[in-house]
């Protein structure tokens, strides 16, 4: 098994063949899921399951592979979000509703947890996630699908927004080009086409001082910033994590000033 994984590609086969091995009921099961590892399908399509802020997410086919350099932004996320109360996070563009889960969790169950896709099989697959820490899961675009009375009410907003150019989709490695849904990678014509989305509406969800945090590259993100500033009425700044790769923005919708 680990031979055959390995001349496949799998830089880690080892660790991957304990995976396997750990996930399969039958041998003919192993059998299976070996093959469709060895053919390119993501490991975490396979074992249906994978690893993100401590907690063990379900990942269904076809839907969006959690990445770990996001656990970053959810940290950023926790560092900001308001303690004594019970904050109201959204997780929009959620595809498995890792990072709401994540989130939630790492804030000890206290907050009220939404989350949004436009895709059904990642809504489908959100909700195996996101129900059990008391979380809603909305099918539709963006903002569209959430519930109107959370408008002015949301202190954390978290937007894992697909930012690829759509030249650079095919560059992508397989596993996320053919197993992946492509509304989860595809950016537009420089990948910030459903930021400008997000950023025009997000300051009329926000609660002031929420926070709208969405991940890019390092080479977007000065565009991200004037994107997320220049939407309106939001304060924007880069966290960056040079052991994961990861660039965050983070825009704050300011406090009104007392009178």
């Amino acid at each position: 098994m680990v031979a055959a994984l390995r001349a496949a590609g799998c830089v880690f086969a080892e660790d991957e063949a304990e995976l396997l091995l750990a996930a399969a009921r039958t041998p003919a099961a192993l059998a299976a899921m070996v093959a469709r590892r060895a053919a390119g399908h993501p490991l975490e399509h396979v074992v249906g399951w994978a690893e993100f802020g401590g907690l063990r997410v379900a990942v269904d086919e076809g839907v969006f592979v959690p990445r770990r350099r996001t656990e970053f932004l959810v940290e950023q996320a926790a560092a900001l979000a308001p303690r004594g109360a019970r904050p109201v996070v959204v997780d929009l563009c959620c595809g498995t509703g890792a990072l709401g889960a994540a989130l939630v969790t790492a804030l000890d169950g206290a907050a009220e947890l939404h989350a949004a896709d436009i895709d059904p099989a990642a809504v489908r697959c959100a909700r195996r996630n996101v129900a059990p820490l008391g979380g809603r899961v909305h099918e539709g675009d963006l903002f569209a699908a959430l519930p109107s009375a959370l408008r002015g009410r949301v202190d954390v907003l978290l937007a894992n927004v697909p930012y690829v150019p759509t030249a650079e989709v095919a560059l992508l490695p397989a596993e996320a080009r053919l197993h992946e849904a492509l509304v989860a990678l595809d950016g537009g014509a420089d990948g910030l086409d459903v930021l400008r989305r997000v950023a025009a509406r997000a300051e009329h969800w926000l609660a002031p001082g929420g926070s709208l945090l969405f991940e890019t590259s390092g080479a977007q993100a000065p565009a991200a910033v004037r994107i997320a500033e220049g939407s309106g009425g939001l304060a924007a700044r880069t966290a960056t994590c040079d052991d994961r790769y990861a660039t965050v923005v983070i825009a704050t919708r300011p406090r009104p000033r007392p009178s």
